[in-house]
């Protein structure tokens, strides 16, 4: 469980109506797919958010968290730099499918500093791009249109780009018993959930206005503000988690005790250089364990600057009742992006190939 790192560098300047750093259309979370007219459904793809600005040759691929991504995915860049279009704004999810299954591991595995490691991989599971939405077209800005109008520019988008391209569009319908469908038949297969747009509004850059979406698992990004050790050990045993309250205030939420023991000790170290002081505000870890008896109250607070997604089964009284499972780092997304607007919805079931919604 190595925590990967992207590496931060500035932006090239661009001759585009919109330029990175360029927040991107962020969703509310709801239990369940909205009814009545007004929607349009698509796809939630598991993969890293990207914004993708092309400008000339120019190709800058940006994260949701503002961070440059391009020299992860060589290949989406070069896919990228092939299209005949230029000067364009384009938003979607990249993905690393295996076997008719989208593989978040093997994504993450592209964090590396090693750029040959990375062309190594690039090579034998290039990652796709789904494109979802359209911000700039020629130069012109396209973002305050109604969603509806972006989608069939998009969509002229893309009958330019070549057949077999790592580029692909996203799929999109106003039918609620197509989002069903997609939702109940191809979450085995890598589909996170479905996003529903609310049609005759613009793109909301930054904030959550006109989208919601629906996941399947009650998962939670979350701040990890501090760690245990194993008891009678020097190893890590639990992580400390917190998201951020609307003060603005890191609310220690619960733990995650669910570390491989072959991960621990590397773990352990990695952990240990990020020792600083306490980050929480509001329910600061300390007295004894809610959840294990004779389990020490001593912890080792750290610097806000890590984000990993944990599995709950239960959220109440501003916590995970009985723990969580980790799931992933994410490298990709801010601390603050952390917030208890995450702690809703029901999980979901299914398998399926997600080609069958991606063709």
């Amino acid at each position: 469980m190595p925590i990967p790192k992207i590496a931060t560098s500035g932006f090239p300047k661009l001759d585009l109506p919109i330029t990175p750093p360029y927040p991107p259309m962020e969703a509310k979370r709801v239990d369940k797919i909205p009814s009545g007219d007004g929607w349009q459904f698509e796809p939630k793809w598991d993969g890293f958010r990207a914004i993708i600005f092309k400008s000339g040759e120019n190709v800058v691929v940006q994260s949701k968290a503002g961070q440059p991504l391009g020299r992860y995915f060589p290949e989406v860049v070069e896919a990228m730099r092939e299209l005949k279009m230029n000067d364009f704004v384009i938003d979607g999810e990249i993905v690393v499918p295996v076997g008719g299954r989208l593989s978040f591991d093997d994504l993450l595995q592209r964090i590396h500093p090693a750029e040959s490691r990375i062309r190594k991989l690039a090579a034998e599971i290039p990652a796709h791009y789904f494109a979802f939405d359209l911000l700039a077209m020629k130069g012109k800005l396209i973002a305050d249109k109604p969603i509806e109008e972006r989608r069939e520019l998009l969509e002229r988008f893309f009958e330019r780009v070549p057949e077999g391209s790592l580029i692909r569009l996203s799929p999109a319908t106003t039918e609620r018993k197509v989002a069903n469908d997609w939702f109940n038949k191809f979450g085995g297969a890598g589909l996170d959930g479905v996003m529903a747009k609310r049609l005759g509004e613009p793109y909301h850059s930054g904030d959550r206005e006109g989208m919601i979406k629906v996941k399947h698992l009650k998962t939670a990004d979350c701040v990890v503000g501090g760690f245990r050790y194993l008891e009678g050990t020097r190893s890590v045993g639990s992580l400390l988690l917190g998201l951020y309250d609307d003060e603005g205030r890191l609310v220690h939420v619960g733990h995650s005790s669910s570390i491989k023991k072959d991960e621990r000790d590397a773990l352990t170290k990695q952990l240990e250089a990020l020792r600083g002081e306490n980050p929480f505000e509001v329910r600061v870890p300390g007295g004894p364990s809610r959840w294990a008896t004779g389990k020490s109250a001593e912890w080792e607070p750290l610097r806000p600057e890590l984000v990993c997604e944990v599995e709950y089964d239960y959220f109440s009284q501003g916590r995970f009742r009985h723990g969580s499972k980790f799931l992933r780092w994410r490298p990709e997304k801010k601390p603050r992006q952390c917030t208890m607007e995450q702690v809703t919805g029901k999980p979901g079931s299914s398998k399926g190939d997600f080609t069958l919604i991606a063709s």
